[in-house]
C-alpha cells in the first residue's frame, strides 16, 4: 500500500497579544499511530511560548504516553538540507523550534500498511507524533531551522543497526519535495538507502512469556508461535542478574504466567520461603524490567487473594488472604499495581495441560472409583484456553490497563457438582460420586485453608469485548479432545 496524503499548518508567528494562537489538539493520518500535535503558542512583542511536551494534556487527547529519556536538536544552516528516511526502533515526538520544515513519514513496518507515506509542513506550531517503525524525513525550508526531537530509548552507534532506511528519490513513494533532490543538501549516507522494495520492514516488537512451559504458558504458545517463552532453568525470575539481563529492548510485552501455585506446599517453611520467593521476589524483578523498559506487564493472580467469605469476588475488593499462597499473590498483586502499563487478571479454578481436578475425575471414572468430593467450595472452571484468548484480547485492542476478573463463565458449583458433570460425560454415573465437606476431606491431611466462594465477577472482562464461553462447553470440548 502506497500513496502520499499532504497536509500543511499555517507556520505563522504568534499574534501580539497575551493569548494563544490556537488551542491544543491532535489529528490522525494515513499512518496508524502517527499523529499531528497542533500547539498553541502564547505570544507577545517579545516572542511566544509554548509547551512543546505536555504529558497530561496531550495524552488526554490520545498521544501515547511514550515516556521520553532524551532530547535532541538538530540546527540546519540553510535551506533544503535534507535528511531520512530513518524509521526508528523507538517512539518519537518532533518539532520545530523555529523555522519551518517540510516533513514526510512512511510506514515501515510490517503489514498491509507498508510504504504508505504522508506529508506535513512543520512550523513552531506542529508537532508530529511518529510511532516505531515509521520512517521520518524533513527538509528546510528555512535558513537556520531548528529540528527538536524527544525519543523514548537512548541513542547509541550500536542502535542504528536496528534502524530501517528508505531512499528519499523513491519512485513508489514519489514524496513531492518542495526543493528538488538535486538541489537539495543530501549526506552521502541518506543518498544510498534502498528503495522500497528492497526495504526489510521492521518487524513487529517481540511478546516474551516467562513460565512458558506451565499450563497457562503452553496455550498461550500454541495461540502465540511467535512469542518468546522462558522458563526455569534457565531463565529463574527470582534471580535478579538474570531478569536485568535478558534482551528487553524491542519487546512489546511480557506475559508472566509463571507462578508457585503448590498451595498445601507453601504453608512448609520450606515452601512459604520458595513461594515468597518465585511470587513476590520473582514478580518484583520483572516489575522493575517492566518500569525500566516500559513494557506492559500481564500479570495472572487469583481468587486467594480474598478469604471466600463474599459469594461473588469484584476486582475492587480489598485483599483478604487466608494462607501463604493468597498473602504471596496479594503482595505481587500490590507491586504489579504500582506499574502504569500492567494488565492484572485474576483467574481461579484453571484447567489446561498436565495434571488437574478434570483430569484425576476422568481417570477415576475410568478405573471405576468412586471418589468422595468437597461440596462447600465454590467456583468457575478457568480453561486455560479462555485465559490465554482473554490476555491476548486485552494486548490486541489496548484495552485500559488495570485489573480484570478472568474466568469461563458459566453458573457457580462446588467441586462435587463438577465432578458429577465430569463423570456424566464421559459416560459414568454421576451418582458415583459421593458429596464430603472440606473439613472431612482435611482430616489427617495438611491442606491450606481455601477461600469457600471463589466466583469472579466478570462485568469489566465483558464490557471490554471479551465474553468468556460456559465453562460447561468448554469441559465439553476439553474431555472430547483428551
Amino acid at each position: 500500500m502506497t500513496g502520499v496524503s499532504t497536509g500543511s499548518t499555517s507556520g505563522s508567528s504568534p499574534t501580539s497579544g497575551n493569548g494563544p494562537t490556537a488551542k491544543l489538539s491532535i489529528d490522525t493520518t494515513a499512518i496508524p499511530g502517527l499523529l499531528v500535535v497542533h500547539l498553541p503558542l502564547h505570544g507577545d512583542e517579545r516572542g511566544w511560548f509554548k509547551e512543546n511536551w505536555q504529558r497530561a494534556k496531550m495524552t488526554a487527547l490520545g498521544l501515547p504516553d511514550f515516556g521520553p529519556v532524551q532530547h535532541s536538536v538538530a540546527l540546519n544552516s540553510e535551506a533544503g538540507v535534507t535528511r531520512g528516511f530513518h524509521a526508528e526502533p523507538w517512539d518519537k515526538l518532533v518539532s520545530v523550534a523555529t523555522g519551518r520544515v517540510f516533513g514526510a513519514w512512511v510506514d515501515l513496518r510490517e503489514g498491509s500498511g507498508f510504504g504508505q507515506a504522508v506529508t506535513v509542513e512543520l512550523g513552531p506550531d506542529t508537532a508530529v507524533f511518529v510511532p516505531r517503525g515509521v520512517a521520518n524525513s524533513y527538509q528546510t525550508l528555512d535558513h537556520g531551522t531548528v529540528y527538536s526531537y524527544l525519543v523514548n530509548e537512548h541513542w547509541s552507534p550500536e542502535s542504528t543497526s536496528e534502524y530501517t532506511y528508505l531512499n528519499l528519490a523513491d519512485p513508489t513513494v514519489a514524496v513531492a519535495w518542495p526543493i528538488p533532490l538535486v538541489e537539495a543538501t543530501i549526506s552521502a549516507a541518506d543518498a544510498k538507502h534502498p528503495l522500497l522494495d528492497d526495504v526489510r520492514p521492521m518487524p513487529p516488537l517481540r511478546t516474551v512469556i516467562v513460565g512458558g512451559n506451565g499450563q497457562l504458558g503452553r496455550a498461550l504458545r500454541a495461540l502465540l508461535p511467535d512469542a518468546e517463552s522462558v522458563d526455569l532453568p534457565e531463565f529463574d525470575c527470582t534471580d535478579d542478574a538474570t531478569v536485568a539481563g535478558y534482551p528487553w529492548r524491542g519487546v512489546g510485552a511480557i506475559i508472566n504466567a509463571a507462578a508457585y501455585t503448590a498451595v498445601d506446599a507453601a504453608e512448609t517453611p520450606e515452601g512459604r520461603r520458595a513461594c515468597w520467593a518465585a511470587n513476590v521476589n520473582g514478580v518484583a524483578n520483572l516489575c522493575r524490567v517492566a518500569a525500566e523498559h516500559r513494557i506492559p506487564l500481564v500479570h495472572i493472580s487469583t481468587d486467594y487473594v480474598f478469604d471466600g467469605t463474599l459469594e461473588v469476588h469484584t476486582e475492587d475488593e480489598p485483599f483478604s488472604p487466608l494462607g501463604v499462597y493468597g498473602q504471596t499473590k496479594a503482595a505481587a498483586d500490590a507491586l504489579v499495581g504500582q506499574l502504569s502499563r500492567h494488565y492484572l487478571l485474576r483467574t481461579s479454578w484453571v484447567i489446561g495441560e498436565g495434571r488437574n481436578f478434570v483430569r484425576t475425575m476422568a481417570e477415576l471414572a475410568a478405573k471405576d472409583i468412586k471418589p468422595a468430593v468437597v461440596a462447600d467450595q465454590y467456583g468457575r472452571l478457568t480453561f486455560t484456553s479462555t485465559l490465554a484468548a482473554g490476555i491476548i484480547h486485552l494486548l490486541s485492542t489496548a484495552a485500559p490497563y488495570g485489573t480484570y476478573n478472568l474466568t469461563n463463565d458459566g453458573p457457580v458449583e462446588s467441586w462435587y457438582e463438577i465432578a458429577r458433570t465430569v463423570f456424566g460425560l464421559v459416560g459414568r454415573e454421576p451418582s458415583d460420586v459421593t458429596a464430603t465437606t472440606t473439613e472431612e476431606y482435611g482430616t489427617g491431611k495438611q491442606l491450606a485453608p481455601r477461600p469457600v466462594h471463589s466466583a469472579l465477577d466478570l462485568a469489566r472482562i465483558t464490557a471490554v469485548g471479551f465474553a468468556p464461553a460456559d465453562w460447561r462447553e468448554q469441559l465439553a470440548d476439553y474431555l472430547r479432545e483428551g
